[in-house]
């Protein structure tokens, strides 16, 4: 059986942000240079962006641990890490 893949924590805590109404590719592999958002490092690995799109300006707390059950957004996963 092989060793499951993990992402990168990028740190153990949320990134808060107001967005604008739009379309958004979340980084689920932590190698992105453009956190929280995907940059296209994951390319030859398993993992690939999560789209997701708000419909009017919001401020949200996105996951930057990678372990959220609540994809893009934190759900206190990175306490395990702490």
């Amino acid at each position: 059986m092989g060793a499951e893949l993990q992402p990168v924590i990028v740190d153990k805590k949320p990134t808060v942000l107001e967005l604008e109404p739009g379309t958004y590719f979340w980084c689920s592999c932590g190698h992105s240079s453009n956190q929280p958002f995907c940059n296209g490092a994951h390319k030859g690995t398993d993992f690939v962006p999560n789209k997701f799109e708000l419909t009017e300006k919001k401020k949200v707390a996105l996951c930057l641990c990678k372990h959220t059950n609540n994809v893009p957004f934190c759900d206190g996963s990175h306490h395990q890490y702490e």
